[in-house]
C-alpha cells in the first residue's frame, strides 16, 4: 500500500489517526482487520482491489481469530477460502461475539 492514498470513507473511519501512520507496514493489520470487520461495501471494494485477496487472507490466517468477530471471520473465510487463526481461548468468556 505503499504510495496509495485513502480515501475519504477510510480517512473518515480512522478520525484521529494520521493517514501516513495507518499507511506506515507497521499498522497494516489494523487497518486491514478493521476494515474488515467494519467496512462499507465500497470501503471493501476499495481494500480488496488495493491490497489484494492474498494480503486478506494471510492476515486472516495470521490474527483472524484475535481481530475479527466470529461473523466477520465466518464471512472472510467463505471469500477467501482460507481458515482463520483460532481465537485466543479466554476470548469467549471476555467477549461473547468471538
Amino acid at each position: 500500500m505503499s504510495g496509495a492514498s485513502l480515501p475519504r470513507p477510510v480517512r473518515d473511519r480512522f478520525a484521529g489517526y494520521a493517514e501516513h501512520e495507518l499507511l506506515a507496514a507497521e499498522h497494516r493489520d489494523f487497518l486491514l482487520a478493521r476494515l474488515m470487520e467494519e467496512g462499507s461495501g465500497a470501503e471493501l471494494h476499495w481494500l480488496v482491489r488495493t491490497v489484494g485477496r492474498d494480503a486478506l487472507a494471510s492476515l486472516l490466517e495470521r490474527r483472524g481469530g484475535r481481530t475479527l468477530s466470529r461473523r466477520s471471520r465466518a464471512f472472510w473465510e467463505r471469500v477467501l477460502d482460507v481458515r482463520s487463526a483460532p481465537p485466543h481461548p479466554l476470548a469467549h468468556e471476555l467477549w461473547p461475539l468471538a
